[in-house]
């Protein structure tokens, strides 16, 4: 089987989202993102666990509470800027 390396703050960030999202172990977390990436680029589905939905419903209900809501084009532009960092960052 083969191995790969991650730094410390990767792996415990690793440790914490395959907790979140019921995973075994980070093993089988990091395997199945990978997975999902090599056989299906474009559907996200496997990212919405069970907590993650919760978390964006109550983001959403706090965000209907104080009345503000983003349109199609902000929450575009918002990403398109986040891809834009994480490659500045992690150039291939």
């Amino acid at each position: 089987m083969q191995q790969i390396h991650l730094n410390d703050d990767v792996f415990k960030a690793a440790q914490q989202r395959a907790a979140a999202g019921g995973y075994s172990s980070v093993d089988a977390y990091i395997s199945e993102i990978v997975e999902h990436d090599i056989n299906d680029e474009d559907n996200f589905d496997h990212l919405f666990t069970h907590e993650i939905m919760a978390h964006l419903d109550q983001i959403a209900s706090a965000a209907a509470a104080r009345g503000k809501t983003y349109t199609s084009a902000e929450i575009s532009e918002h990403f398109q800027k986040k891809s834009l960092a994480r490659q500045e960052h992690h150039p291939t």
